[in-house]
């Protein structure tokens, strides 16, 4: 008996022809070895909202490193959370401490949220790429237990 008649649905079909029966026990094991998704302790260390008079709520907000921040798009405008020198037009949008990964949210629609744990210390620039001129804002990120 082989491992795809113990597997009836149309995945266990199809999976054979793509892969064959050693690509699906490599496909299986790596669902099993997978790690399991980090959990957060619940709610950010802090919410900012983005505005149809295209602004974040906040200009400036302080964490501890390994601190989520999350963003919610509270109006009817599309806006991204972006600190990414590669999407800004404008020298000033963007500033990321040294060894501090870029980040970008994509398009955010009406109620869309993003998060985004700081992993290094520093100050952190950030902007809306389709808002760029009028909507930036900073993250200060401290040590742990440095507030």
């Amino acid at each position: 008996m082989s491992l795809f008649s113990l597997w009836p649905t149309r995945i266990g079909r199809l999976v054979p022809g793509f892969f064959g029966s050693a690509g699906l026990l490599v496909l299986w094991g790596g669902l099993l070895a997978a790690p399991a998704a980090a959990q957060t302790s619940g709610e950010p260390a802090a919410t900012i909202g983005m505005t149809n008079t295209l602004s974040f709520t906040e200009d400036t907000v302080r964490v501890e490193v390994g601190e989520t921040v999350r963003w919610k798009n509270d109006s009817v405008i599309v806006h991204t959370v972006t600190a990414d020198e590669e999407e800004a037009t404008m020298d000033k949008s963007v500033r990321l401490p040294d060894g501090a990964d870029p980040f970008h949210s994509g398009t955010l629609e009406a109620g869309e949220t993003f998060e985004y744990t700081f992993e290094t210390p520093g100050r952190y620039r950030y902007f809306c790429v389709p808002h760029e001129a009028a909507m930036r804002a900073t993250v200060i990120v401290e040590p742990a237990g440095g507030k």
